[in-house]
């Protein structure tokens, strides 16, 4: 069992879970996403953020507006829409349900 490759499947399938939460508090730019996921020990680059933030703004998740940078181009900023916040809502019961689960798998029996 190569538990690298395990581990990382598990971080994978949570990361749209993990964006979707990180947004519902405050419109953020690609970096902003990224340095929060890092600093919550997600790594993920940009290949692979972009096709993902992408792929939720098509599943009508997300939204984004452009705004003018002091240092650069203008930035893409994405926030939840309407839609996003449902869905959201149920990705945090599935979530609470599946962290109950799993601790009761994983607990030593009484």
């Amino acid at each position: 069992m190569n538990i690298e490759n395990t581990k990382a499947q598990m971080r994978k399938g949570v990361l749209e879970f993990c964006i979707l939460s990180l947004l519902q508090h405050k419109d953020a730019y690609t970096s902003d996403i990224i340095a929060e996921l890092k600093q919550a020990k997600i790594i993920v680059v940009e290949g692979t953020l972009y096709p993902l933030l992408t792929r939720l703004k098509n599943a009508g998740l997300l939204s984004y507006r452009w705004e003018e940078s002091t240092s650069g181009p203008p930035r893409k900023y994405y926030s939840l829409t309407e839609n996003g916040k449902s869905v959201l809502t149920e990705l945090q019961n599935t979530w609470n349900d599946l962290v109950q689960a799993v601790n009761k798998t994983t607990q030593n029996p009484k």
